[in-house]
């Protein structure tokens, strides 16, 4: 008999709980990623051509040990490979990041 009343009792709150209004579903995500409204867009290279092509091998050595310099990037596009500006882009987005941290390398500053 007791067996038969708790049967009967579990079905009944299984029939009230399913009876409860849902809790509501939000499509907002839960974390965020912080925004910088302070830092542009990257560009995206106006051409494909490699930087050693358009500006010289000794030039584009310059602009990738400066874009190595600076970026806190843990792969960054500083390679000669790479158009120039996708390569400036990296150092411009770099020293924007180092400013308003504060303390910005002598790379930024030339």
């Amino acid at each position: 008999m007791r067996r038969f009343l708790f049967v009967c009792f579990a079905a009944a709150a299984a029939a009230l709980a399913a009876c409860q209004p849902q809790a509501e579903i939000s499509d907002a995500p839960q974390a965020r990623i912080p925004e910088a409204p302070e830092l542009a867009p990257q560009r995206i290279p106006a051409s494909e051509i490699p930087c050693r092509d358009q500006i010289g091998a000794a030039a584009s050595a310059r602009l990738v040990e400066r874009c190595i310099q600076v970026s806190p990037a843990t792969r960054p596009p500083c390679n000669a490979a790479n158009p120039c500006d996708l390569i400036q882009g990296e150092i411009d987005r770099s020293c924007t990041l180092w400013e308003r941290d504060g303390d910005p390398p002598a790379e930024c500053r030339s």
